[in-house]
């Protein structure tokens, strides 16, 4: 989500953290760091297996969520409020935003997969 100020807020669609199903460990990336568009940010750990998360931007780690740190419940529970992982300062934002899906788009790939 890109919010007022021009930064992102990043974490987990609903759609995956249902495919994960029990969260129970977030590793967050580094205040400071730098991340690529579709680097690697971090991993989430369920009951059913280790999911790596990729950013959909480049730019700096500003902030990370550290509820997760004791609460990683919190991206079952709300992924679009309460279970974000990081805050990231976008470098070219219009161009990372144009290579991304859009919401029809990320439907269409959560219907083909569902089993």
């Amino acid at each position: 989500m890109v919010e007022p100020d021009g930064n992102v807020l990043i974490g987990v669609t609903d759609y995956a953290q249902r495919r994960l199903h029990e969260v129970v460990f977030v590793d967050l990336p580094k205040v400071g760091s730098q991340v690529e568009q579709r680097g690697l940010l971090g991993t989430v750990e369920s009951v059913k297996a280790v999911s790596e998360v990729f950013s959909p931007v480049s730019g700096e780690i500003i902030q990370v969520n550290d509820l997760l740190e004791k609460s990683p419940e919190l991206i079952n529970q709300d992924p679009y409020g309460k279970g974000w992982i990081a805050r990231i300062r976008p470098k070219n934002l219009q161009n990372d935003i144009s290579q991304l899906l859009n919401a029809e788009q990320y439907r269409a790939i959560q219907s083909n997969t569902r089993h």
